[in-house]
């Protein structure tokens, strides 16, 4: 294969993920503008259920050596804090 086609499809693997990250940062932005409702557990569902993918997704284009480990941890890891600031907000609107 050659260095161009990689890099092409490395730089295609980690713009797919992020597009992905964005969705579910866009969920979180919304719950964080939301937080005077009550707290949504279908919503939670949702944001654990599109983490839980987004993760397996990190985990399989690591494996295919697609993305490097650092760059797909790195990924998750900012999605990780965001959420945990969302659920810890939650607990202290209520």
């Amino acid at each position: 294969m050659s260095s161009d086609l990689l890099v092409n499809l490395n730089e295609r693997a980690l713009t797919l993920l992020q597009e992905d990250a964005n969705k579910i940062e866009k969920l979180i932005e919304i719950q964080m503008e939301n937080l005077t409702t009550r707290k949504c557990p279908l919503y939670e569902e949702v944001l654990d259920t599109q983490m839980y993918g987004l993760s397996r997704e990190v985990d399989f284009a690591i494996r295919a050596g697609l993305i490097s480990e650092p760059a797909g941890r790195s990924l998750l890891n900012k999605l990780e804090r965001n959420l945990a600031n969302l659920y810890e907000a939650q607990s202290l609107s209520r």
